[in-house]
C-alpha cells in the first residue's frame, strides 16, 4: 500500500501543479483540505476525482456521503483505490467461474 500512496501523492502533485511540494512533504494521514492540511479546496477535489477515475478506473459518486471521508487524506484515497481494485478482481473471478 505504501507504493500506492506514493503513486497517489505524485499524481496529485502533478495534476494540481503543487510544484512546491514533494511526496515526502505530504503526510499519509494529514488532511488534504483546509488549513490543517495542504490546503486544497473543492476545485482541487474535482480534479482529484478526475485523475483517480482516469488512473484507477474508480467509480466515485458525488452524492455519496462517504466521498468526503474517502478524500480526507492520502491514506483514505489509497484505501478507496485498494477496495475498488479488490471488488473489481472479485467480480472478474465470479464472472470467470460462471463461464
Amino acid at each position: 500500500m505504501d507504493s500506492l500512496k506514493l503513486e497517489i501523492k505524485k499524481l496529485l502533485i502533478e495534476a494540481l501543479d503543487l510544484e512546491d511540494l514533494s511526496p515526502a512533504d505530504i503526510d499519509d494521514d494529514a488532511p488534504l483540505f483546509g488549513p490543517d492540511g495542504i490546503g486544497l479546496d473543492s476545485i482541487d477535489a474535482l480534479e482529484i476525482g478526475i485523475v483517480l477515475r482516469k488512473q484507477y478506473q474508480l467509480t466515485i459518486a458525488a452524492n455519496d456521503e462517504r466521498t468526503r471521508e474517502h478524500f480526507r487524506s492520502i491514506s483514505t484515497l489509497a484505501a478507496l483505490v485498494e477496495s475498488q481494485r479488490e471488488a473489481a478482481q472479485a467480480a472478474n473471478e465470479t464472472t470467470r467461474k460462471g463461464e
